[in-house]
């Protein structure tokens, strides 16, 4: 039988893109998503066997409904070989407006607590079982904080210390944590960026190097490699340096409202 693997976050951008990789490699699709018209769409679009996918209703910020979804997944296509959290929420904020407070609680309850709740499921069943492979995707966004992006930039950078503390907990179990830190991707969240998104890359390029990593079980990385770099080089910055440095870059819009 085909390898099975589980995503949030299917319905466009990062997830659609891992779930086209992953069904071009033979495995079965279990997708999870608050639109599940958009996945059925898609699916029909790219010709999907009904045989080799399954499409769930979940809101990742919802746990019960997470854990429901992921409960009907065991039980119509067994425990996943690979489970994706790659559902994201991602807007400027400003702490001095009551509103954005709100906007943060919505980013962490999707892109923090969500992988967590789409982990969780799973964990037990994987450990009885001995294998699996448990996937957050975090961000370079995530390694240092960047002005007007302090939501997404603490969710994310949360997401890399979880399942850093995660995988130390499954270490022996046969369970693998896999930390994958996108960095500019061309999706619908990063299509209203206003500033420079130096080493920008398609999504279906983003796909086939985290599907190759995944595979391996890498611990951590960043997609592109040359992010990586950026990132660590920027993490190594003296505060007043990366302070000026980043004082007047244009800020991410801001949502009026928590999604």
């Amino acid at each position: 039988m085909h390898k099975l693997v589980f995503i949030t976050g299917a319905s466009s951008g990062l997830g659609q893109a891992l779930a086209w990789r992953y069904y071009q490699q033979g495995y079965r699709l279990a997708l999870a998503a608050r639109n599940t018209d958009e996945i059925r769409s898609w699916a029909k679009h790219q010709g999907i066997g009904s045989d080799r996918i399954e499409v769930y209703s979940a809101d990742v910020a919802n746990i019960s409904g997470m854990v429901g979804a992921a409960a009907k997944c065991q039980e119509l296509q067994g425990v996943p070989d690979v489970v994706i959290a790659c559902a994201g929420f991602s807007t400027g904020m400003d702490t001095s407006c009551r509103e954005d407070l709100d906007v943060m609680v919505r980013t962490f309850a999707v892109n923090t607590i969500g992988v967590a709740a789409t982990f969780h499921p799973f964990v037990s069943a994987m450990r009885q079982r001995g294998s699996g492979t448990l996937v957050g995707i975090a961000s370079v966004h995530g390694i240092r904080g960047m002005p007007g992006h302090g939501a997404y930039c603490a969710s994310k950078a949360a997401v890399i210390s979880y399942c850093e503390s995660l995988r130390g907990e499954l270490r022996g179990t046969g369970v693998k944590v896999v930390t994958i830190s996108p960095g500019y991707i061309k999706t619908p969240l990063t299509a209203g960026n206003r500033y420079a998104m130096p080493f920008l890359m398609p999504a279906a390029d983003f796909a086939v190097r985290a599907f190759t990593s995944i595979e391996k079980g890498c611990s951590y990385r960043v997609i592109p490699w040359q992010m990586g770099v950026v990132a660590k080089l920027l993490r190594i910055l003296p505060n007043a340096v990366f302070d000026k440095l980043f004082a007047n870059r244009p800020r991410k819009s801001r949502s009026t409202r928590a999604e």
